[in-house]
């Protein structure tokens, strides 16, 4: 997943981007939202934005993004030194996902940014559909034609992360974070097994459900 980072201290973006490229994410950094606003915006899954910046601020900015309808859905999480209740009232008003304050510890953040992209993946309501393969995301379920499919909670999860994700590789440890969030005892060898079944539960669509040797899987349409 796709990930902006927005924010005009270099020793900070560096940091952020180190650990968030090790938890496999692929980041962006824009110094200024001036900067930012020159990338198209709507590829990203997550902003992690800096609120006190010159010249534009991280409030505008976010108000920004959810005045455009190609980025109005994208989460924001504000990362900032500003923690007066009213700043993080003003935060959350303009549309903020989650806010954290500074100095920050780093598995913090990588535990909301994960919370807060589940959250994205599981809340997007708009349906997904790849030739007769299609997911109702508010009845929570998957079709071939007008036959209803018998997946399981997890099954249904992985197919929406990967289905909502065309052509992205997923490492076992990425897809644990997405569906598994809840539980901490799952070895590879469990994620591979809930790959094949889902395989066979969408045929013939299971194919397209691809292992990329050494990275991981993606759905490749």
């Amino acid at each position: 997943m796709q990930i902006l980072i927005v924010e005009d201290e270099s020793d900070i973006c560096e940091i952020l981007r180190f650990n968030l490229e090790n938890e496999g994410y692929v980041v962006t950094v824009a110094y200024s939202a001036e900067e930012a606003l020159q990338l198209k915006l709507s590829r990203f899954h997550l902003f992690l934005v800096d609120v006190m910046m010159d010249k534009m601020s991280g409030f505008e900015f976010a108000q920004l993004l959810r005045q455009n309808s190609s980025t109005k859905h994208i989460p924001i999480i504000f990362i900032t030194a500003k923690s007066a209740e009213q700043d993080v009232l003003t935060g959350f008003k303009v549309g903020a996902d989650d806010y954290i304050y500074k100095p920050f510890s780093i598995r913090v953040v990588l535990a909301r940014v994960q919370a807060v992209l589940h959250r994205s993946i599981l809340s997007d309501t708009g349906d997904l559909q790849f030739d007769k393969l299609r997911l109702y995301k508010e009845q929570k379920k998957a079709m071939i034609q007008e036959k209803e499919l018998e997946l399981t909670k997890k099954e249904y999860e992985m197919l929406l992360l990967f289905m909502g994700n065309p052509g992205r590789v997923f490492s076992r440890g990425e897809i644990l974070r997405h569906v598994w969030s809840d539980l901490v005892c799952v070895t590879d060898r469990t994620i591979d097994v809930h790959i094949n079944r889902l395989r066979k539960k969408i045929e013939p669509y299971g194919n397209y459900i691809v292992t990329r040797s050494g990275y991981g899987y993606c759905f490749a349409s």
